[in-house]
């Protein structure tokens, strides 16, 4: 068993241990995420999640929120949420220091007690994670995701922990030969399920070097599509609310030749759970980690030493 696939399969026990925040009490005071690559994924469902439960909310890439804050949130009055896992990305740090000096609360979330996003934040919430996660954030990313949806009102009890490491176990026990063989995939989400989508099409990038995209399910016919065909693999994550148009949508998407794993909905791989609709992002987060952990491993591929990739991006001052 790799390093990967311990801290995959041992996340769980962390899950458990670690303790989550208090629910943020309603207000109009925006609250802008931010975060750089996985953190930003998760700060898209986060946001998504905080909309659904009455707390305006954005997500906005580190650098972004750096260099031009006015295109995502002109308003003065505002709370900042910074994600990073090891809490020394540059640009995260840099966003909670500027916002800071803008005036705003800055909680930051990570895992790494100590860091400079804690030394950076008015508050900050910490983990411990897996001691043998390496560069591929995989317990990390759960942590962080579940810290955020507690923010946001929603609750994830002891059930939906083991319910999250029976759908990863269940999925694991579909054979690899039956998705190894494509060379295209394509992750579907919607609502909070869209962050979470675009972090297992990064997760499958980073871990397998493949050619992954991640969509909104109704963007996907508007012009992707004409990627699509015998090659190609979707994973959809069904949401409550819109599971028959999206199950419409992967029947047009098998007709034209791709294989489909479809979390809480048809597909050729059929993986219900019982997750709430808000809670669903986070139990599905594992098993699309092990998707990018087996699909490498088919290709041989060691993920502990993903190509081009660091495991913490910081840069050198101007």
């Amino acid at each position: 068993m790799t390093a990967t696939l311990r801290s995959i399969t041992g996340q769980f026990e962390f899950w458990k241990k670690a303790k989550m925040p208090s629910a943020l009490k309603s207000s109009e005071t925006p609250k802008v995420i931010v975060g750089c690559g996985t953190s930003y994924n998760l700060a898209l469902s986060i946001a998504a999640a905080m909309n659904t439960n009455g707390l305006n909310a954005i997500a906005v890439p580190g650098g972004e929120w750096i260099t031009r804050p006015e295109a995502y949130c002109p308003s003065d009055k505002l709370d900042v949420i910074a994600l990073s896992r090891s809490g020394e990305t540059t640009e995260t740090v840099a966003a909670a220091r500027i916002s800071r000096s803008r005036g705003h609360h800055v909680t930051g979330i990570t895992c790494a007690p100590g860091s400079g996003l804690s030394a950076e934040s008015d508050t900050a919430i910490e983990f411990d994670t897996h001691p043998e996660e390496g560069i591929v954030m995989t317990s990390s990313a759960s942590l962080m995701l579940l810290a955020g949806m507690a923010l946001a009102g929603v609750e994830f009890g002891a059930d939906d922990v083991e319910n999250a490491e029976a759908l990863m176990q269940r999925f694991d026990a579909v054979r690899v030969s039956s998705y190894s063989g494509r060379s295209h995939f394509v992750f579907l989400g919607g609502g909070t399920n869209y962050g979470v989508a675009l972090e297992g099409s990064l997760k499958l990038q980073e871990m397998a070097i493949c050619y992954t995209q991640g969509f909104h399910p109704g963007e996907y016919r508007h012009g992707p599509v004409s990627l699509l065909d015998e090659r190609t693999a979707v994973v959809m994550l069904y949401s409550d609310s819109t599971r028959e148009d999206e199950a419409a949508l992967v029947r047009e998407l098998q007709d034209k030749g791709a294989f489909v794993i479809g979390f809480g909905g048809p597909g050729d791989v059929e993986l219900s759970h019982g997750f709430a609709a808000a809670s669903a992002a986070i139990g599905v987060l594992p098993t699309l980690q092990m998707l990018g952990e087996r699909f490498a491993a088919a290709k041989g591929i060691d993920t502990t030493a993903p190509r081009n990739l660091t495991k913490v991006v910081m840069l050198e001052a101007k």
